[in-house]
């Protein structure tokens, strides 16, 4: 018996209830998918409480492009505003808990941020809801809010990987002080990135169980950064953007999104400007017959047009398959074709016959959207 806390029912009972370790490491790991809040995410921001979406369970870790997952991590949960945060868990009695698995984390973090696009963290949260037999949209409006944009959120967690921006957390019923004190170090030089340790105290007495999470190893210092990373940005306009991408990629590809940007203006579409800190995306947005704020491309300053192949009505495999046809018959070899997100060089727009045929396909395309 190493604690105890007591519980004062209705009719004034005191139950007392014992600290005991879990029966194993996997009955953890579910307390922790079935109830994600378990996470401590108001410990970890007082200011903002970390809400939690699960992604998946043993989600795969390849260590090399399109290569086969070598490792899997025990569970990769999204907060709101889409910073991947990558769960380990161990009891405290299993001694791999005090060197061993920090140097297991950081072999998934470090392969993880340049080997899962976004469309593959998607495409594992939509499979781990189908297997719940939940409904994936209706899971992530209910943790966005009904008025929030999935596909904004989705970006988010691009960037976010993009920029390193991850947070790594042990979970155990004992955090060890050697574990602690390397969380500690981690924390604070491992900037944009959060390294953080959860204890989960299990208490059990006269049939009831409770559950105690609490944060370690989050230093004063470290958690003052953190905070202020979390909310750091770069409000992107016409100006800076265009500036950006004709600095990384010359005038000519700077030329064809300008093109591009133009024809958007025409069309008189709305625009809006990212908030990458890394990189700037300019948003056309395109309003359906039923009024609804649609996007179905975004162009970024790093050189690419993204096309998002789930909007409707191409997430059909039909108007999906005649769209990548069309595309494919502009811009050849040069798309990109992932599950959910295209991605096409701005340099393949240099040629003025290409971009009109290519403006052609996205005309094309809305036409569709606003019908849908």
């Amino acid at each position: 018996m190493t604690g105890a806390i007591y519980l004062i029912q209705d009719k004034g009972q005191l139950v007392e209830m014992i600290e005991q370790p879990y029966d194993s490491e996997a009955l953890l790991q579910k307390l922790l998918a079935d109830y994600p809040s378990l996470l401590a995410g108001d410990q970890i921001n007082s200011a903002a409480p970390r809400r939690w979406l699960l992604v998946s369970e043993e989600m795969p870790v390849p260590s090399e492009e399109n290569g086969f997952d070598r490792w899997a991590l025990d569970h990769l949960f999204l907060d709101q505003d889409g910073i991947p945060t990558l769960v380990e868990v161990k009891r405290s009695t299993d001694t791999r808990i005090r060197r061993e698995v920090v140097g297991q984390m950081l072999d998934y973090a470090a392969n993880a941020v340049v080997y899962w696009p976004a469309e593959k963290i998607i495409a594992q949260f939509n499979a781990n809801c189908q297997i719940k037999s939940q409904d994936s949209e209706q899971i992530l409006s209910n943790f966005l809010g009904a008025d929030a944009n999935p596909s904004e959120f989705w970006e988010k967690v691009k960037t976010n990987l993009q920029a390193g921006k991850i947070r790594l957390v042990f979970v155990a019923d004992k955090i060890p002080p050697e574990l602690q004190r390397i969380v500690e170090f981690l924390n604070k030089q491992m900037n944009p990135a959060e390294v953080l340790a959860i204890e989960i105290n299990q208490y059990v007495g006269q049939g009831l169980k409770t559950l105690v999470p609490r944060i370690i190893g989050q230093t004063v210092a470290g958690k003052s950064t953190q905070s202020l990373l979390s909310y750091e940005s770069k409000q992107w306009n016409e100006s800076l953007f265009f500036q950006e991408l004709e600095a990384k990629k010359g005038s000519d590809v700077a030329q064809a999104a300008r093109n591009v940007f133009n024809w958007i203006n025409c069309e008189k579409m709305q625009v809006s400007w990212g908030k990458g800190k890394i990189e700037g995306s300019l948003i056309p947005r395109i309003i359906s017959y039923k009024g609804e704020n649609r996007k179905f491309f975004t162009i970024w300053s790093g050189g690419n047009i993204e096309i998002y192949a789930y909007e409707r009505p191409f997430n059909l495999e039909d108007k999906k398959t005649e769209l990548l046809n069309r595309l494919k018959s502009v811009v050849g070899k040069s798309i990109s074709v992932n599950a959910y997100n295209w991605y096409i060089p701005l340099s393949a727009l240099k040629d003025e016959l290409m971009a009109k045929q290519f403006l052609e396909v996205i005309d094309w395309a809305i036409q569709e959207i606003k019908a849908s």
